[in-house]
């Protein structure tokens, strides 16, 4: 049996039915599901996806693609949980690969998971002096606005690495749009960085109120105090 088969075979095998419907309707009933909660997915791929050390970024983008394909959602899951897993044998010059694939099928579970991915591409590049924030630029300027999200998010938990100018920056680029996905990103990402610094983001949320959203505002400084 090939990998896929492999997988198939696992998930199916981990599926609750009675789950698929309102995991459906969480999603707005976007995509199809199995019924596999997602620790149950990484329980059941775990295995199959550890195997895949050492095959390349080609390989694991290949696999990542074909897994796109697939109608439930589930195995666009996994390959995010794959992605993840082998992120070390990413690097830069794979980025536009994974943006081409956030822009499939895209959602916020999957745009999210994606962005994570790439921030941890971008922080390896940026400890080895290079710019940590390539192609960045260009999504945060893209007309899907999908890849402005993941452009926002890409600096999620990297704490002391974070540029706040970028962040700041870049809040403000997006502030004037009014989908909730990209306010509720703004505010999120602002708020990641108030644990590290939230002097410096208490300060920019007073001194933008007027050009930040309200939902924005109101995420960036949820744990703050009054």
């Amino acid at each position: 049996m090939d990998l896929h088969a492999e997988l198939k075979a696992a998930l199916e095998a981990a599926a609750e039915p009675g789950r698929a419907a309102p995991m459906q309707a969480y999603m707005r009933d976007q995509f199809v599901f199995l019924g596999v909660g997602a620790p149950q997915r990484r329980l059941a791929a775990r295995a199959l996806l550890a195997g895949l050390k050492g095959v390349g970024a080609d390989t694991l983008l290949e696999h990542a693609q074909l897994l796109w394909q697939q109608p439930q959602r589930e195995y666009q899951h996994v390959a995010l949980d794959m992605l993840a897993m082998h992120v070390r044998q990413l690097s830069i010059d794979h980025l536009p690969a994974l943006l081409a694939l956030a822009r499939q099928r895209a959602w916020w579970d999957s745009v999210d998971g994606m962005a994570g991915i790439i921030g941890d591409v971008l922080q390896v590049e940026l400890r080895r002096g290079g710019d940590g924030h390539v192609h960045m630029d260009a999504a945060l300027r893209h007309d899907d606005f999908w890849l402005r999200r993941i452009a926002m998010l890409h600096q999620l938990g990297w704490r002391g690495d974070t540029d706040a100018v970028w962040l700041f920056d870049a809040a403000l680029a997006l502030a004037h749009e009014d989908a909730f996905f990209i306010r509720k990103a703004i505010g999120w990402a602002l708020r990641d960085y108030a644990r590290h610094a939230p002097a410096a983001v208490t300060a920019f949320a007073n001194a933008h109120r007027q050009q930040l959203s309200p939902l924005s505002r109101r995420e960036a400084l949820k744990h703050q105090p009054p």
